[in-house]
């Protein structure tokens, strides 16, 4: 299959390296042409996992993001929610009818996306869908390195728009072979989303040894029973959005990743992931991806949502305005909120429609 991957971080060059590594014809897209230039000189990226250290020829390494989006049946875009606005604009000219983007994770970037290519035009007839969480827990460790601790065994996957559902998922699951779990539609995903409940506690409650120490693994050091506590609430907040939503179980709760059972990455990833030391790394709280990824945008639209939907999330508002205190940043008037997706009016009825039919 013909695949391009879009991006220049940690999930974009394991991405790059497996679909290559799995036969596909990968197409690997970075906007910085500086940045890709090791991986397009040597036309490889190292590869380090369980299985030991490999060189993975890419075949179409580019800065053109024109050529690494025409032909591809399957576009996988692993950029940060706040990147998604920008992508979609940039992607706009280059699509075509029966093409399916795939966002590891989305936070309901799916609409968005979609919404922006329509602003600037672009009338193809293309699926996006979301899933739960990014597909591999991955490091980079060099220009053209990346490390691999776990890859996902489990993938929710919702598309919009849903009426499109059958032949994205057919192209996801080649890419993603026995991983993907089809759920309802794009919004069903977007509450599977996992960075907006286990990383706001981990960066907001550890957030005095973040700036203190020059280096600080928040799974391991800033995991403690408090914090599992402040999870399990805020966990309890999102499942209960799922089911006043209509959504149907599982809910793959967050406990499952810590008690060993199989979540989205399989058995013992928590514990993989802490013994790896690869997060045991130096964080800047204000500038970092759980807070202006999980917290900007992924908490922000979990908080917008319960409120549009008329219950309380205490713990999710709450976290919310403290992340906001803590970073100088009114999420609630930046972040991703179903105010600024242009939703906040629309009823239950009409979003259900939206979400089967698209824009």
């Amino acid at each position: 299959m013909k695949i391009a991957v879009l991006g220049g971080g940690n999930g974009s060059y394991a991405a790059a390296a497996d679909m290559s590594e799995a036969g596909h014809e990968v197409r690997f897209w970075r906007r910085d042409a500086a940045a890709l230039e090791p991986v397009r000189a040597s036309g490889t990226i190292r590869v380090r996992d369980f299985q030991g250290v490999r060189d993975v020829r890419i075949a179409r390494p580019t800065a053109d993001i024109g050529e690494a989006v025409r032909g591809a049946e399957l576009i996988v875009a692993p950029l940060p929610a706040f990147a998604q606005r920008d992508l979609a604009a940039a992607l706009a000219p280059h699509l075509t009818d029966g093409q399916v983007i795939y966002l590891p994770p989305g936070t309901f970037g799916s609409y968005l996306m979609m919404s922006v290519l329509r602003q600037h035009g672009c009338r193809a007839d293309v699926a996006i869908a979301e899933t739960g969480t990014l597909p591999w827990l991955t490091r980079k460790r060099g220009p053209n390195e990346i490390a691999i601790t776990t890859r996902a065994t489990r993938l929710p996957t919702g598309v919009f728009p849903a009426r499109h559902s059958t032949m994205a998922l057919a192209a996801i699951s080649a890419a993603f072979p026995g991983a993907i779990e089809p759920v309802e539609d794009a919004l069903s995903a977007a509450l599977m989303n996992a960075g907006p409940i286990i990383h706001p506690p981990l960066i907001i409650m550890n957030a005095g040894p973040i700036e203190h120490f020059d280096r600080w693994d928040i799974h391991k050091e800033g995991t403690q029973p408090s914090i599992r506590r402040v999870h399990d609430a805020l966990d309890g907040e999102r499942i209960a959005l799922r089911e006043m939503l209509g959504y149907r179980p599982p809910h793959f709760p967050l406990a499952d990743h810590y008690n060993t059972s199989n979540w989205m990455y399989g058995k013992l990833a928590h514990d993989k992931l802490v013994d790896s030391g690869d997060w045991h790394e130096h964080l800047d709280l204000k500038t970092h991806r759980y807070l202006r990824e999980d917290i900007g945008e992924g908490l922000a639209f979990i908080a917008s949502l319960s409120e549009w939907m008329g219950t309380a999330s205490p713990v999710a508002a709450g976290l919310l305005a403290i992340a906001g205190a803590a970073s100088g940043n009114d999420f609630r008037k930046t972040g991703r909120t179903m105010e600024a997706l242009g939703l906040s009016q629309e009823s239950r009825e009409s979003l259900a429609a939206l979400l089967k039919e698209g824009i």
